[in-house]
């Protein structure tokens, strides 16, 4: 804790009371860096730092990059601008050497402030100052990683445009079927072509080539692990966050991007700890960059050919082996697919399975349709309506009641933007090079109507896609995970001991989140399940010791 005459050595509190010395030194924080460690990152709720010892960095992603944007020195302040604004922390702050570093907090801030004018006055001053520099960052034009160029009605344009916002990598598009960008894309037959920085141009690339393009990890650094992670949705990096806290060496295997089905949501809001709702990119990102912060790896592009539960191996596409002493499937659910004839003809160009923010652009003033009557529907028919013309929900049951979430109804119901049609179908999609229309039939009159319909999101609920996992992992007649007491009575269960709650028929496999069988369904619970896993694979390693891996 720091001492009055400490706080004397400040600037800042050179000529403060000894009765207001002592409510700073009661209510600072007294914080102790070694170099590379963060007192506070970017996004952060709003304080007051002020350097004793050491020297500090400002660090912000911009274009996805960290850039340094500034240093503090001892009886230096960072925080001043979002504290006189209210705003959160507009960049990271880390040490440079071993530091010391107070923090006063907004209510601290404002009760000093109250008993000591100055101190206000000069915070304010500093804030003043800040803000011009503030301007000139922001201002800087942003240079694209990569440009992609097509059609925006092209299946694979829409394929590496998502591929490309789900890995936060950030692209220009030049939309050939706007007759205002053809021009600049004269030249080219073939589509999508992905310009990179250097003006290198792909052609037709496969999304793993962007991934090597973008620098995107696709290859295991090691052949040997403690836990492997197949999927990388919310369960998944919770797990690898718990694991490479817990110094166990860990990998995460996305076939896609971070984030699995749940990276999607346009908003999720009843995720604990984000009052105003959190989109599901959002929170993939933060648990991303937290496992990568704590050590786990995590490769992207990648498919698993074979997992061998007695060798403990597993099989990447392309034939690359890997020991791990644990695995865990975390690889969640598919969009399930709607029987609609000549449906596959529209997939990409007017057809979409789920509904990201990154489809905002497709959406953009038109009259979209979403099939669907979960929540994930009801929060993208909340999206969509203030981007698009109108939304109309189509729902086959006679009402939102009993697969919705009593919130979603309600705004649903207030947004005079959207139309909720129940008990109704789409029979027919219309289109030549893309959708143009739909029939709908209402269930109650048999009553078939053409709507004119160039966007129709499906998001009928998922279903686990397992059919690739080795025989000894059991499933249900779902296709789910079996897991726990269910492992253990149906014979495949060869131990003398139960499984644990999390494990599978196979010992050391474990299966967390939606592809488990009797799993809630919901973020929330998938992310506790994802760290009680890691607390299963401690108890399986006491049972089966080995050396650590090298």
């Amino acid at each position: 804790m720091i001492t009055a005459a400490e706080l004397t050595a400040i600037p800042l509190f050179a000529d403060l009371t000894d009765d207001q010395l002592a409510f700073v030194a009661r209510s600072v924080e007294d914080i102790r860096l070694l170099p590379g460690e963060f007192a506070a990152r970017e996004g952060d709720e709003r304080a007051l730092f002020l350097v004793v010892e050491g020297v500090m960095e400002l660090t912000k992603d911009i274009n996805g990059v960290e850039r340094r944007v500034g240093k503090r020195r001892p009886g230096e302040m960072y925080g001043e601008v979002p504290m006189m604004l209210s705003t959160n922390l507009p960049a990271s702050y880390g040490a440079i050497d071993a530091s010391r570093v107070l923090k006063l907090d907004f209510g601290s801030f404002f009760m000093l402030a109250a008993m000591a004018p100055q101190v206000a006055t000069t915070v304010g001053a500093s804030a003043q100052g800040r803000i011009e520099s503030l301007k000139e960052l922001a201002a800087e034009t942003a240079t694209p990683d990569m440009v992609v160029i097509g059609p925006s009605i092209d299946p694979r344009v829409h394929e590496v445009r998502t591929f490309l916002n789900r890995n936060r990598i950030s692209y220009d598009t030049i939309d050939m079927s706007d007759p205002q960008q053809a021009e600049q894309a004269a030249g080219h037959s073939s589509f999508p072509v992905v310009v990179l920085a250097d003006g290198t141009r792909l052609v037709q690339p496969t999304v793993r080539e962007i991934a090597l393009a973008g620098r995107l990890p696709v290859a295991p650094e090691h052949d040997r692990y403690d836990v492997i992670i197949i999927g990388g949705g919310p369960t998944g990096l919770t797990a690898a966050v718990n694991g490479a806290a817990e110094g166990l060496r860990t990998l995460v295997v996305e076939r896609f991007a971070p984030g699995g089905q749940a990276g999607t949501s346009t908003r999720i809001e009843n995720y604990t700890g984000f009052p105003f709702g959190v989109s599901g990119d959002e929170l993939a990102a933060k648990a991303m960059r937290q496992a990568r912060r704590l050590g786990a790896e995590i490769i992207v592009t990648r498919a698993i050919e074979h997992i061998d539960p007695d060798a403990h191996t597993v099989t990447l596409d392309g034939g690359t082996v890997l020991h791990t002493r644990v695995v865990i499937l975390t690889s969640g659910v598919e969009w399930r697919h709607v029987a609609i004839p000549d449906i596959e003809r529209f997939i990409g160009n007017g057809v979409y399975y789920g509904a990201a923010r990154s489809d905002s652009g497709i959406a953009h003033g038109k009259d979209i349709f979403i099939i669907g009557a979960g929540n994930s529907a009801g929060q993208a028919a909340i999206f969509f309506s203030r981007r698009s013309k109108s939304v109309t929900l189509i729902v086959r049951g006679e009402s939102l009641g009993a697969s919705m979430s009593q919130y979603l109804i309600e705004q649903l119901g207030s947004n005079p933007n959207v139309t909720i049609q129940t008990r109704s179908e789409v029979v027919a999609l219309h289109g030549t090079e893309k959708l143009e229309s739909i029939d709908v039939i209402d269930k109650r009159t048999q009553t078939v109507t053409n709507r004119a319909a160039e966007v129709l999101f499906v998001m009928i609920g998922a279903d686990a896609e397992t059919s690739w996992l080795p025989d000894e992992v059991a499933r249900d007649g779902n296709g789910y995970v079996l897991t726990g007491p269910h492992a253990g009575t149906g014979g495949e269960w060869t131990l003398e001991r139960d499984p644990f709650a999390l494990e599978t028929t196979a010992p050391g496999i474990f299966a967390a989140g939606d592809v488990r069988s009797g799993s809630v369904k919901r973020v929330a619970a998938g992310v506790g399940e994802g760290g009680m896993a890691i607390a299963f694979v401690h108890q399986y390693l006491a049972l089966a010791p080995a050396e650590p891996v090298a």
